[in-house]
Order: C-alpha cells, then sequence, then structure tokens
C-alpha cells in the first residue's frame, strides 16, 4: 500500500480531499512500536502524532500517591496525540505500546505549517482533533470518578 491509501483507509481521514491526503503523506512514515514501549510522557514536546492501524496504546497521568495510572486505552482507527496542533505543544497525558503497535506518524511542524498555508485543511483537522479531545476529556473524567472511589494504594504495601 502507498502512503496514500494508507491514509484513505484510516477512519479518522474519511472524507479528507486527496489534494489534502496526497500532501500529508510526505510529512508521514510507518511507525512500529514493541509491546511495552513508552511512547511519549506526559509534559513532554509534542511535535508528532500517529493514526493507529493495529496495536492497543494506553492513555495515561502521573497521579501523586498513585503513579501513572491509566486513563484509556486506544487501538485501530484512532489517532494517537492532538497536543502537537495546540499551544504549548506539550504532552497532556503519556503514551505506552500495550501489545505491538503499527502506525502511521507524521510530522507534526510541517502538518502544522499545511494548515496554515491551507485553511480548509486546518479547519477540517482541527475540527477531527476537537472530537478527540472531547471524547479523551469524557473518558478521562469518568476516570478520575472510578479512581476517586477506589481507595489510594499505599506505599510499600
Amino acid at each position: 500500500m502507498t502512503a496514500h491509501d494508507l491514509l484513505v483507509a484510516h477512519p479518522f481521514m474519511a472524507g479528507v480531499p486527496d489534494r489534502f491526503l496526497d500532501r500529508m503523506a510526505h510529512y508521514s512514515h510507518r511507525a512500529t512500536f514493541h509491546a511495552g514501549t513508552r511512547i511519549f510522557r506526559e509534559g513532554g514536546r509534542a511535535d508528532r502524532f500517529w493514526l493507529i492501524r493495529d496495536g492497543l496504546v494506553s492513555l495515561d497521568t502521573h497521579l501523586p500517591g498513585r503513579g501513572d495510572v491509566v486513563l484509556e486505552t486506544i487501538g485501530p482507527g484512532q489517532v494517537l496525540g492532538w497536543s502537537w496542533m495546540f499551544p504549548p505543544y506539550r504532552w497532556h497525558f503519556g503514551a505506552t505500546a500495550d501489545t505491538a503497535v503499527l502506525a502511521i506518524a507524521f510530522d507534526g511542524p510541517g502538518i502544522r505549517a499545511m494548515c496554515a498555508a491551507e485553511p480548509e485543511l486546518g479547519y477540517e483537522l482541527t475540527r477531527r482533533l476537537i472530537a478527540v479531545v472531547v471524547e479523551r476529556m469524557q473518558a478521562t473524567r469518568i476516570r478520575m470518578l472510578e479512581l476517586s472511589a477506589e481507595p489510594a494504594a499505599v506505599a510499600g504495601d
């Protein structure tokens, strides 16, 4: 499959005009992560994003007294990373591959430059990413409610 074909096949890109997909393909490459790989850490520089083709990725946050807590697990057809699009370009969560992961990786600054030059693409990607942000915030809210009902583990137990 060509890079264009991979983009067309991913649900996140459904309906994006071919002229944009062809250009976006220039800022993309195939990526793989082994199970257990820390893909990025909360607070780190956000300069890329991935379209997950296969595998599972856990999104986490650090909670004092609890360590890194998984908030949500995402998989095929989903997007990993939205912080690359919005200042200050820092990851709001961490991410770890739970299984072997196949993805399409994108250069965030390159795609941002495309969005600035092509407002139609900028609008379309922003609209799609905002939907991801809303879904992630909802999942985080639910997980935080679950955690508030669980007693915190005592260090050393």
